[in-house]
């Protein structure tokens, strides 16, 4: 009998990073002796931005979101007994990119690593950042300058290393229809490949397009998923052989990575999501034309807060019966020659298509961020309206809504919080490191990452002194926010009303009547405090708003809470704060501090996030009128409250 020969299973991660550079090595540590294959690392809000730990902004993120790396010393303790030179480690980074990758390389020099075999992928991807997760630092043209120099440095130095992943991932995350998230990947891929085409000899290039890899989001409609991934294959293949000539098939193969669908996963009843998970990496595996080169799967728990490492192993371990218990790699592709699967994959790729002809008209994906912008906010609008009307089914959320108590939720919450005291030790861990270096060296390295910044030279042999010098994150960012400057992104929510939502007729004469009492339009500030860049919840508040009529305050991502108090002296009615990262007991904390200092005491303050019950309570007795989670999926009933809140009469009557 001729044995099968079985295909190799794609790399086994899973997404993580906590708290201090210590905590996180002991979990990957333990990870890989669970049989993971490769590490993925979640690095912190402060040092996603380039601030380090003790910057005001980094206030209440440190080490919730991920790990907080500020200079060689953190990178050196992150991979303690983890040897670089036979790993494959994926680090979701982009706007400091350049920078993580300078003190990994830096770390593996330490170790004796040969560093031209180091295996691995920056994520890098800035043009995303703008449209749907805001960790981006300077303006498009100098951020996409600095991803080519990544590349450039990469193909010659670290040649097995992917020097950026076009992450479609975030743009499904923001509400982008399967034809959206194609067409925008692929216009950031065109945009990399036209800055690196002057920067290599012609004969260099083809190789260079075939180091660029993708990193995609895989939602529930797992039939329109696999037919996306399929989609994606031949119009990489297609944009690399007729626009850039790339003759060698293995260099035009679409390479990607999935991390499937966290925006579908549910506090409601958030055992379902084990399913969900289970469902969506389908989409992504069992084609075999079209599977990941690496997947990880989000644990049950992230619609909650932080996964336990018991959550991540379970996640794991669902990748591992896939690929060892069942007999799926032992077999070609399952979809070939389907009629099904051709005619939706077709009519994807004609959609996607258009879509890419568009952009190119806006003169491609950095002359066209403002359009894309809108486009995501629109399409989210749509999807949330499709499930208020029930039109969407979502099990548990507006169909099947009475359970059980989910008996994975216990005493603590069914997730990981992280203990406040880790900010103050990785502030004291910082000072310590400030006070052992060498002045001189740091300086003089500075200087010459600024003068690179400045002449346009590529910026990694330079960053790479800075790693190893001891200089910080924040002071390496500094150097760019001065010779490039700092960029404020559209946030795509227009001043002028839609008419997409139906239904709101009620609630627009209630803020008509409640203006009138007012004596003018009631205004509703929606801030987002600290670096949460995740803009998707507060950006549909404010579109919901405005077409009920109110008066929309909207300024995008990253204020300080003074900043936001500074707007609400402009006669807000109502104060929205949004925050996902974690932080929202210390940010809110001082809000209402700053709110009352200021004499606004009396403006209602709305609180809306993934906040556990126990910090509902504790928000709720610093002054918080209301919090709300995203089990509170009726945009309406929200619009309610606040007409309610801020009306004189109810108010009164109360």
């Amino acid at each position: 009998m001729t044995e099968v020969k079985k295909d190799k299973p794609w790399l086994i991660r899973t997404y993580a990073g906590h708290s201090t550079a210590k905590a996180s090595n002991e979990l990957y540590r333990s990870n890989l002796a669970r049989g993971q294959t490769g590490l993925s690392v979640a690095f912190d809000l402060p040092t996603q931005t380039g601030y380090d730990s003790d910057h005001i902004l980094a206030r209440g993120e440190v080490g919730k979101v991920g790990v907080p790396v500020c200079h060689l010393g953190d990178m050196r303790t992150l991979f303690d007994q983890i040897p670089l030179d036979q790993m494959n480690t994926s680090m979701t980074i982009n706007a400091t990119a350049p920078w993580l990758l300078s003190l990994y390389i830096a770390v593996a020099e330490e170790q004796g690593a040969d560093v031209s075999k180091l295996q691995g992928t920056v994520q890098n991807d800035l043009i995303k950042e703008y449209l749907s997760r805001g960790t981006y630092i300077c303006p498009p043209k100098p951020s996409l300058k600095m991803i080519g120099d990544v590349a450039e440095y990469c193909y010659t130095n670290v040649p097995k290393w992917n020097p950026m992943n076009v992450c479609s991932y975030h743009l499904q995350e923001a509400g982008a229809t399967p034809e959206q998230e194609l067409a925008f990947a692929l216009a950031t891929g065109i945009a990399v490949l036209d800055e690196l085409k002057p920067r290599v000899a012609p004969e260099d290039f083809p190789a260079l397009c075939g180091r660029i890899s993708f990193f995609v989001n895989a939602g529930i409609r797992f039939v329109t998923e696999m037919c996306k991934m399929r989609a994606f294959v031949d119009l990489w293949d297609e944009i690399l052989a007729d626009r850039y000539g790339i003759e060698d098939p293995k260099f035009r193969r679409f390479r990607y990575g999935v991390q499937v669908n966290s925006l579908g996963l549910t506090e409601q009843q958030p055992e379902n999501n084990v399913y969900r998970i289970l469902i969506e990496m389908l989409a992504v595996t069992l084609s075999k034309k079209a599977r990941a080169r690496a997947v990880q799967l989000p644990a049950w728990n992230e619609a909650l807060g932080l996964p336990r490492p018991w959550d991540q192993q379970w996640s794991m371990r669902m990748q591992q019966i896939l690929a060892y218990e069942t007999d799926l790699l032992e077999y070609g592709d399952l979809f070939d020659g389907n009629p099904a699967v051709d005619a939706k994959v077709e009519a994807l790729k004609d959609g996607a298509r258009a879509e890419l002809a568009n952009i190119g008209s806006m003169g491609g994906a950095i002359g066209s961020i403002e359009y894309m912008k809108g486009r995501l906010v629109d399409a989210n609008a749509e999807r949330l309206n499709r499930i208020e009307r029930n039109e969407t089914i979502v099990v548990g959320v507006n169909r099947w809504t009475e359970g059980e108590p989910s008996p994975l939720v216990g005493e603590d919450g069914g997730i990981m919080v992280v203990n406040p005291e880790v900010e103050k030790e990785q502030v004291a861990r910082l000072d310590e490191w400030r006070a052992s270096r060498d002045d001189a060296a740091v300086k003089a390295a500075l200087a010459d990452l600024r003068a690179a910044a400045k002449e346009g030279r590529n910026v990694m042999p330079a960053s790479i002194a800075c790693a190893r010098a001891g200089v910080t994150t924040g002071e390496w960012a500094t150097e760019m926010r001065a010779v490039h400057g700092e960029y404020r992104g559209p946030t795509g929510v227009s001043r002028a009303m839609s008419n997409k939502t139906e239904g709101l007729e009620d609630i627009r004469a209630s803020v008509d009547a409640v203006s009138d009492r007012l004596g003018k339009r009631l205004r509703f500030l929606v801030g987002k405090p600290g670096l949460d860049g995740h803009s998707n919840g507060a950006e549909q508040i404010a579109f919901r708003a405005r077409d009920c009529g109110m008066e929309i305050d909207y300024e995008g991502i990253r204020l300080t809470p003074e900043q936001i108090v500074e707007a609400a002296r402009n006669g807000a009615h109502v104060v929205g704060l949004s925050i996902l990262s974690g932080s929202h007991i210390p940010l809110v904390e001082e809000m209402m501090e700053r709110m009352r200092a200021e004499g606004l005491g009396h403006v209602p303050v709305i609180v809306g996030g993934i906040i556990p019950e126990e910090d509902m309570k504790r928000l709720k007795a610093m002054g918080v009128s209301k919090v709300y989670t995203p089990k509170d999926f009726e945009l309406n009933a929200i619009m309610k409250d606040i007409v309610h809140l801020v009306d004189p009469a109810a108010v009164a009557a109360e």
